[in-house]
C-alpha cells in the first residue's frame, strides 16, 4: 500500500492566497478550509487509502526558545488563524487522522510518520504531500519516502532531490543553514548562495565536514577565501541554523499504521459541510464508501 502524508498549512495558506473569499451566512471565512478537504478528497478520489494530515496548531514550536528570530505567526492575516479550528474540525469530521501540533511542527509530525510508515513491511512507499524544502531530507535513498508536489505533479525521489538542489536528502538540514530559509526566519550565513553551497556539500556532505581553510577544500568554489572566513567566524550559528532544519522523526504519533486507513465520514461531516456552504464534498464522500 500507499501512505500520503499530507501538510495541512501549507495546503490551507495556498488556498487561502489562491481561491476566492468565502463567507458563511455566520459570517465566517471558509474559502481555504474547503479547498482543503477538496484536496483530501480528490487524494481519495485518485485511490488513496491511508491518509494523515499534520497542521500547526500554533505557529510557534520548541524552534523558538532555540532561536530568537525563529518563524513566528507575526504578520500571518487573522482569516487564516480562524480557520485552523475549522479546518481541523472538517478534516477530522471527514474521516481522516489529523494531527494538530503544539509543542512541535506540522513537518515534524509528518517526518515521524513517514519514520513509522517506512518501517512497516506493508508499506510500498510513503509520499509527503508537500513542496516545502525541508521535506526533503525525508527522502530515502530505498526509494520509500518521497515527496510529492501534487500542485505540479512531481515526486521527487533522491534523484530528484539531488536535481532540485544539488545535494542529497541528508544534506539538506546543512543547505538550509548555509543558504537561509525565509519561510522560517532561518538567515543563513553571508556571501553563501546555493551554488556554492551545493558545490561543498555535494562534495563533503556536512558543514562540520567543510575544512575552515580553503586552501584545504578538494572543489574549486568562487570566493572560497570569504566563503572559508564567514564560515570559520560563522560556524556556531551555521550549527544553530543546522539544528532548527533538523526534523524529529522520533515523536510517537501512532503505533499502526493501520490508523491511517480512511474508513469514511463520521456522521456529523454532512451537518458541518452544510453549515460551510460544501454540500458538494458530503455528496463526493458519500459516493467513494459506497
Amino acid at each position: 500500500m500507499e501512505v500520503h502524508l499530507v501538510d495541512g498549512t501549507y495546503e490551507l495558506f495556498r488556498h487561502f492566497f489562491a481561491v476566492p473569499s468565502h463567507k458563511t451566512s455566520e459570517g465566517l471565512e471558509v474559502a481555504a478550509t474547503r479547498g482543503v478537504i477538496g484536496t483530501l478528497i480528490r487524494l481519495l478520489e485518485d485511490g488513496a487509502t491511508h491518509i494523515g494530515v499534520a497542521t500547526d496548531q500554533t505557529i510557534e514550536s520548541f524552534r523558538n526558545e532555540l532561536f530568537d528570530g525563529y518563524k513566528t505567526g507575526e504578520g500571518t492575516p487573522p482569516e487564516i488563524f480562524s480557520q485552523f479550528p475549522l479546518v481541523e474540525a472538517l478534516i477530522e469530521a471527514a474521516g481522516f487522522k489529523t494531527f494538530p501540533m503544539v509543542e512541535f511542527e506540522a513537518d515534524d509530525a509528518l517526518a515521524s510518520l513517514a519514520h513509522i510508515a517506512r518501517e512497516d513491511s506493508s508499506v510500498s512507499r510513503v509520499l509527503i504531500c508537500s513542496p516545502d524544502k525541508d521535506l526533503a531530507q525525508c527522502v530515502t535513498e530505498d526509494g520509500r519516502v518521497a515527496q510529492f508536489d501534487r500542485r505540479q505533479q512531481l515526486i521527487y525521489d533522491v534523484n530528484g532531490v539531488k536535481e532540485k538542489f544539488g545535494v542529497k536528502p541528508d544534506s539538506i538540514p546543512d543547505f538550509l543553514a548555509l543558504v537561509g530559509d525565509s519561510a522560517d526566519g532561518i538567515p543563513g550565513l553571508p556571501g553563501w548562495g546555493a551554488k556554492s553551497s551545493s558545490v561543498l556539500l555535494a562534495h563533503y556532505e556536512k558543514i562540520e565536514n567543510i575544512p575552515l581553510d580553503s586552501n584545504d577544500w578538494d572543489v574549486s568554489v568562487r570566493g572560497a577565501a570569504k566563503l572559508a572566513e564567514t564560515l570559520s567566524n560563522n560556524f556556531d550559528n551555521a550549527q544553530l541554523y543546522k539544528t532548527l532544519t533538523i526534523l524529529r522523526k522520533d515523536i510517537p504519533l501512532i503505533s499502526n499504521i493501520s490508523e491511517l486507513e480512511w474508513a469514511g465520514p463520521k456522521e456529523h461531516f454532512e451537518e458541518l459541510c452544510s453549515r460551510l456552504d460544501a454540500s458538494k464534498f458530503a455528496e463526493r464522500l458519500k459516493n467513494i464508501s459506497a
